[in-house]
């Protein structure tokens, strides 16, 4: 399994090819505000680890392992983005509380989520009812 730096990287790459159609590495350094230098080392590594296959001056494309980590990391992204705005996390907060959770929940907890989170929208009454307990909770 990459480490949570690669998984940065390979969720990076992944949104980058999706929505652009390629990734270069001054966007990639971009996104995760980084030096374009610890980019190139990063793809170098997961180059050598078989994520992606890298050539220099000619860009990067995402190997069926890469592709499928990073799909499995922007869907762990959503997800958790789903919950906190299901279970009541203020707008602003939620993309810095993903980035500080994601890499420390297993895929076990994940799951978990992903089964709560569906088991709210099957049902409006079920999310209308968690935020009147919270309103209560908070005016105690």
């Amino acid at each position: 399994m990459p480490t949570p730096s690669m998984e940065d990287y390979l969720e990076r790459i992944y949104r980058l090819i999706d929505e652009k159609g390629y990734a270069r590495v001054s966007d990639i350094a971009e996104g995760l505000d980084v030096h374009p230098s610890s980019v190139t080392k990063m793809i170098q590594k997961l180059d050598k680890d078989n994520y992606l296959i890298y050539e220099k001056y000619r860009g990067l494309v995402l190997t069926s392992k890469g592709k499928k980590i990073g799909k499995r990391l922007v869907d762990r992204h959503h997800l958790l983005e789903s919950f906190l705005q299901t279970i009541g996390v203020q707008e602003e907060n939620i993309y810095r509380d993903v980035e500080g959770i994601e890499h420390h929940l297993s895929w076990d907890s994940i799951t978990c989520i992903e089964t709560l989170v569906e088991y709210f929208r099957r049902d409006e009454m079920r999310i209308a009812e968690l935020r009147r307990i919270r309103e209560e909770l908070d005016n105690e």
